[in-house]
C-alpha cells in the first residue's frame, strides 16, 4: 500500500456534506438531514467491510470531539496529525475549534474514504495510506514539527507486535510526542507498562456511543 501513497491539498471551499452529528460545529448546517444520513451510512458500511479499521459503527459524538479538540495541542510551527480519520469528524472539530487547514494533516487508509475526506476538507492535506507507514507518508519537513498526533485507529483489536509497529511509526515522525486515542473501553485500550508509556485518561464521555475515553500515551524511556 506505500506504494500507491499520493498527496492531496484540496482548494475547493464548497462543503457540500455534513460530517457531524452536533450542527453547532459545522458551518454548513443548512445541509440537509440525508446527508448526514449518507455518512453514518458510509461509515456503517466501512465498518461492516473491517471491522478491525473501524473503532465504532457510528461516528464519534459532538461531545468526544470537544473533548479531543480540549487535549489537542501545537505550536504556530507545528502541525496537527489525525490518523484514521474516518468520515472527518473529528477532523472537522479540529478545524471548527481553531487548528488551520494548513496545519491539519490527516492519514486514512480506506481509498473511498480518503477520496470523501479530499472533497470535504478543503485546505487539509488528506493522505491515503497505512498508519505504520507514516515516516513514508508523512511530508518530510513535518516530521519532528507534530506537536499532537490523533490516533481513531482500534489499537485494542490488534495484537501486541502490530500495536507496537503503530507506536513506533508514530514515535518515528513525532519523536518522544505520544499521542491521543480515543476508545470505547472501560479502562486502557493498550498494555501501556508493555510498550513503555505513561497512560493518562484526559477525558470520559458517557454521551457517546458506545461510551468513550480519550487517553494521552507518552513513552516513558
Amino acid at each position: 500500500m506505500g506504494n500507491d501513497v499520493k498527496y492531496y491539498v484540496e482548494d475547493d471551499s464548497s462543503m457540500t456534506e455534513i460530517l457531524q452529528s452536533d450542527d453547532r460545529l459545522v458551518p454548513d448546517a443548512h445541509v440537509q438531514g440525508s446527508r448526514k444520513v449518507a455518512n453514518r451510512s458510509m461509515f456503517f458500511r466501512r465498518w461492516l467491510a473491517n471491522p478491525l479499521q473501524m473503532g465504532s459503527i457510528v461516528p464519534s459524538s459532538a461531545t468526544l470531539c470537544h473533548h479531543i479538540v480540549a487535549q489537542t495541542q501545537y505550536k504556530p510551527n507545528e502541525v496537527v496529525v489525525e490518523l484514521g480519520a474516518g468520515t472527518g469528524v473529528i477532523s472537522r472539530a479540529l478545524l471548527a475549534g481553531g487548528v488551520p487547514a494548513d496545519r491539519l494533516i490527516v492519514v486514512e487508509i480506506v481509498p473511498d474514504m480518503a477520496d470523501h475526506l479530499r472533497r470535504v476538507l478543503p485546505g487539509v492535506l488528506v493522505i491515503q495510506g497505512d498508519a505504520r507507514q507514516l515516516p513514508a507518508l508523512i511530508p518530510e519537513h513535518c516530521q519532528g514539527r507534530i506537536g499532537t498526533v490523533i490516533c481513531g485507529i482500534p489499537l485494542v483489536l490488534l495484537p501486541r507486535d502490530e500495536q507496537r509497529r503503530f507506536i513506533d511509526a508514530m514515535d518515528a515522525v513525532a519523536p518522544g510526542k505520544g499521542f491521543l486515542h480515543f476508545s470505547y473501553c472501560a479502562t486502557s485500550p493498550l498494555p501501556y507498562r508493555h510498550h513503555h508509556l505513561a497512560a493518562k485518561r484526559e477525558a470520559w464521555t458517557p454521551l457517546n456511543f458506545p461510551p468513550a475515553s480519550v487517553w494521552r500515551y507518552t513513552p516513558t524511556g
